[in-house]
């Protein structure tokens, strides 16, 4: 006798929200929230490296939508251990996911964290 249950099917009521969804009111409209400000202030301070900065763009214009670890070592004078753990610190902010495919390890962007940093600093355009 099998001690597995069948969970039941759950449809959503509403259709889900859509992936590009942002977060953030631009700073310039609102006073930023606490909260919000201990959410996204990690991922600002991951960017204050140039060398994750670096790492992320090489990874946002990766022809496929990600690369391999393997394709982004070799761009720095750094060791393995070191371009992994500015990776860490730039997975951890929610900048970037990973995928491991056998031996190596494939990184994508986050879109939606992108875009919740990118509405947060839109200021409107000054007139002329």
């Amino acid at each position: 006798m099998s001690k597995l249950k069948e969970l039941p099917v759950v449809v959503p009521d509403a259709a889900p929200a859509p992936a590009a969804a942002v977060c953030c009111t631009p700073l310039a409209e609102q006073v930023l929230p606490a909260r919000q400000a201990q959410d996204l202030a990690p991922a600002f301070k991951a960017l204050g490296d140039p060398v994750r900065l670096q790492l992320l763009s090489q990874i946002a214009t990766a022809d496929s939508g990600e690369a391999c670890v393997c394709d982004l070592t070799p761009a720095f004078n750094l060791t393995g251990p070191t371009i992994s753990h500015h990776l860490k610190v730039l997975r951890e902010a929610g900048l970037i996911d990973c995928e491991r495919r056998g031996t190596w390890v494939y990184y994508r962007v986050v879109p939606s964290r992108i875009a919740a940093l990118s509405q947060l600093l839109t200021v409107p355009a000054a007139a002329s």
